[in-house]
């Protein structure tokens, strides 16, 4: 059973006042016990009131600048574990948030004697349950799936109540948390005007009710004096404030409060005087406008007696207007009454509770708990037990902990009856003693229990959130540590192997370079080297050597020795150029292995395939080709490659297949061979001025091949007789026979037996000289250019394929750095979250301690 605001009818305060007003001096200890109570009470209070603004403060800070508050939604759960104790299945709750209603947890919800709400997961309830012996649990007292006063509620028409959670879950969590930090915003303005009533040391109460409830007549009926402007048509239009004389001096009179100034009883520019007996004409003048009227009256009655003049507490009486009179007056009224420290809601027994008078009385519940409510005519309805039951039902819907002290807080009476002089009226007595028992002896919690009442909704909704929060906050630290724990040990393994990836990239490009440029120099020093010796450069080129078609086609023959021995070349380079492809396939797939061994799980590889045929290709050098193939025509360079799409080369040059009578007989060659030292054979083949030897063997050589045939031994030793006749010289006809004979014989022999021999040796000689000559005369020219061309394009793809491993990885590290850092950041964000929430937690439930709020005085 609830407990009461009022003592039993035993000692009630009517008993109470009247025992302390027959003796003066027990009188005024029992007022001074009263306003002790009260200024410690409110003292509390206050401190109470700071604290939560600073608490309310605290968050909005933390919700903008560290941690976005998340807004739980608690719900029964469908169904509890069979081993989880009994009395935490009762406290089980599902909490999801609105900004992801689908993922759900399970919590337990506890709520102590101070009306805390605290919020634990399942693990550590157990825990707790199993070191507790004893429950500080009270039953019936377990919050709803909604908050009390930070409450997310939606305005979406008719069906609000169905769309607003669908729309709310729509949300991003940011938004949902600004939602949030404008309903705390609005809080900390409500409870600045909270700490200011509780400040006021005056009373204020608010008369209100429906038209024609009979407002202005049950104040006169307090007054004991017709003071208010009575009609049968509605006629209070302005909120009266009836104040004691003694505030005014003694004086009884109206101050009217000019439009927009703020009312100040010592400054005259705020307010025009006026006298009693102008109430009615006032009123009656304004009726269109908002006045704000301020009366003071002298009441003669003792303090035991008098409401205004009680001796303990300044009290002023607010007469209102009508809450169906319009819209823009009832608003007013609905913004006056948070002012308001006890509300007497005035209603006709006849008409009982308007539209009007049930959204006010809704509206006005959730801070203040109990209402004094009075049934005006009550004395002109026949039927009044009907009447009665009717009115206890409307207002058991409205304020139900009104309906629970209804005996002291709902009065039937007629405050028309109580004006009457000399005319008893125990209900309007007993009214007026409940009143003054609710304003005065019960002050603390008339005045200061509808704030406490506030203030521990509020601080319970904070522990809810607080909690919530703490257990988010709990559950992403673990999460981050978790992934923190997989993702730095990655990030540490790659810086540390970070120096081993840039050595075992150049160390793989340096042996790929190296290799190519070694074999290359290799394959063509052996392809030069058998050209010079009349064989081919390769085992199996493009063009094989021909065969010797006799003496009628030793042209021909030796233009296609020529022919193939120089494509043998370009086949050897194009040998060179394999090799190196080869070499390349290897490095690139040391770089791969390095990416395995260095890039972490889940970095994409490098998908491009590697084409080896795509090296040396002539699309791809187009502009270089063009370049190289400019540059041949004047023979100043020879270019890579040849046949089979690699370019311009040897076998593609006018000059060197150009064949000469020197292809056929090389006679400096062969004197230098036998006559010389060997050495100078060479030299002297290349030199361009011709021999007197040389010239009989060119001479020679024509006669041999005049007309396509060769000439006979016959023939040449008849001409060489007549020669010898020319000069008649004897001497010489003796030797000229046998000499002519001997040479004769010699050609003869050189033509059957040693040409086929010695056309490709002497051929190749030329080729190896013509390319030497080319190339400087130096035998390493020809080889280094091949090579460095070889080896730099083995170096370029290498290079390639180790910058696509170096971005990657470079990718990568800061991918995971970033991730790590960004997980520290937000384990350090849960951290601290976790500590502020827990915190929070301590610094309500030290605020309900300091207060005494929820703790029925």
């Amino acid at each position: 059973m609830s407990q009461s605001y009022f003592p039993s009818r035993v000692s009630s305060p009517v008993k109470e006042l009247a025992n302390f007003s027959s003796m003066m001096g027990e009188r005024q200890l029992k007022v001074e016990d009263v306003q002790e109570a009260y200024v410690e009470h409110k003292d509390r209070l206050v401190n109470a009131l700071d604290s939560t603004k600073s608490v309310l403060n605290e968050i909005r800070k933390f919700n903008k600048e560290e941690w976005i508050v998340r807004y739980p939604q608690l719900r029964e759960c469908a169904f509890a574990q069979p081993e989880t104790p009994s009395r935490l299945r009762s406290l089980r709750r599902s909490m999801s948030f609105a900004d992801d209603p689908t993922s759900e947890t399970e919590v337990v919800v506890k709520q102590g004697l101070t009306r805390s709400v605290t919020l634990s997961s399942i693990p550590d309830a157990k825990d707790e349950a199993e070191e507790e012996q004893t429950s500080n649990i009270e039953d019936g007292l377990l919050p709803s799936s909604d908050f009390h006063v930070l409450r997310l509620d939606l305005k979406l028409g008719a069906n609000s109540s169905s769309r607003a959670a669908s729309l709310v879950s729509q949300l991003e969590k940011a938004s949902i948390a600004n939602l949030l930090d404008d309903r705390i915003e609005s809080s900390l303005s409500h409870v600045d005007k909270l700490r200011l009533r509780v400040e006021d040391t005056s009373s204020k109460v608010l008369v209100t009710g429906d038209l024609n409830a009979g407002k202005s007549t049950f104040v006169n009926a307090l007054l004991r004096r017709e003071v208010m402007p009575v009609d049968q048509q509605p006629c209070t239009t302005a909120f009266c404030e009836v104040h004691d004389a003694a505030e005014n001096q003694g004086k009884e009179e109206v101050h009217i409060i000019k439009d927009g100034a703020v009312y100040d009883i010592h400054d005259e520019s705020t307010f025009t005087r006026a006298s009693l007996s102008e109430l009615e004409d006032i009123v009656g003048d304004n009726e269109d406008s908002e006045r704000l009227l301020k009366l003071y009256l002298a009441d003669t009655r003792t303090p035991s007696e008098s409401l205004l003049n009680n001796g303990v507490v300044d009290i002023s009486l607010i007469d209102a207007p009508g809450l169906n009179r319009d819209s823009l007056k009832t608003t007013a009224l609905f913004a006056r009454q948070e002012e308001i420290d006890v509300v007497v809601f005035v209603v006709s027994a006849e008409n009982h509770f308007t539209l009007s008078a049930r959204e006010f009385l809704i509206n006005a519940s959730k801070e203040k708990a109990y209402l004094f409510i009075v049934v005006n005519k009550y004395d002109q309805i026949k039927n009044k037990d009907k009447c009665r039951k009717l009115v206890l039902e409307q207002i058991k819907a409205l304020s139900p902990r009104t309906y629970e002290d209804a005996e002291d807080l709902v009065h039937f009476v007629d405050s028309a009856a109580a004006l009457q002089p000399y005319t008893a009226n125990p209900s309007f007595d007993d009214l007026e003693s409940s009143l003054r028992s609710f304003v005065l002896v019960k002050r603390s919690k008339s005045k200061l229990q509808p704030v406490s009442t506030y203030l521990s909704n509020l601080l319970c909704d904070v522990d809810l959130l607080a909690g919530a929060n703490a257990i988010v906050a709990n559950s992403e630290l673990e999460q981050a540590n978790a992934e923190l724990s997989q993702v730095k040990p990655v990030l540490e393994k790659m810086k540390a192997g970070r120096d081993a990836l840039e050595d075992g990239l150049d160390a793989v490009e340096e042996e790929g370079t190296s290799a190519a440029n070694v074999r290359t120099k290799s394959v063509l020093n052996f392809a030069l080297k058998r050209v010079e010796q009349g064989r081919l450069g390769v085992d199996k080129p493009a063009v094989a050597m021909p065969s010797y078609p006799g003496l009628l086609g030793v042209w021909n023959y030796a233009r296609d020795v020529r022919r193939a021995l120089i494509a043998s070349i370009d086949a050897a380079v194009k040998l060179a150029e394999d090799e190196a492809r080869l070499i390349t396939v290897g490095g690139v797939e040391k770089i791969k292995s390095l990416a395995d061994s260095h890039l972490p799980d889940g970095v994409e590889r490098n998908k491009r395939v590697f084409v080896p045929e795509a090296m040396f290709s002539a699309v791809r050098r187009g502009k270089s080709a063009m370049k190289s193939r400019r540059t041949s025509s004047h023979g100043n360079a020879v270019v890579a490659g040849g046949v089979h799409n690699l370019g311009i080369g040897l076998a593609h040059r006018a000059d060197l297949l150009e064949t000469t009578f020197l292809d056929l007989f090389d006679v400096h060659h062969q004197f230098w061979l036998y006559f010389g030292d060997g050495h100078s054979a060479q030299k002297e083949e290349d030199s361009p001025t011709p021999t007197a030897l040389g010239l009989v063997s060119v001479g020679v050589g024509a006669l041999t091949m005049v007309g396509g045939q060769a000439v006979g031994a016959k023939g040449v030793i008849e001409g060489l007789i007549r020669v010898t006749d020319l000069f008649g010289n004897e001497s010489v006809k003796k030797w000229a026979a046998p000499v002519l004979g001997a040479v004769t014989i010699g050609l003869t022999a050189y033509l059957v037996l040693e040409l086929p021999n010695s056309i490709p040796k002497t051929i190749g000689r030329r080729v190896k000289a013509s390319i030497l000559r080319d190339h400087g005369e130096e035998e390493t020219s020809f080889i280094d250019t091949h090579s460095e061309r070889i080896s730099r394009e083995t170096r370029k793809v290498l290079r390639l394929a180790s910058w696509d491993l170096r971005g990657r990885f470079s990718n990568a590290l800061d991918e995971r750095g970033q991730q790590v850092k960004e997980k520290e950041e937000l384990a350090r964000k849960a951290s601290t979250a976790k500590v502020f929430f827990t915190g929070m937690g301590k610094k309500t439930e030290e605020i309900r301690i300091n207060g005494h709020l929820g703790i029925d005085a």
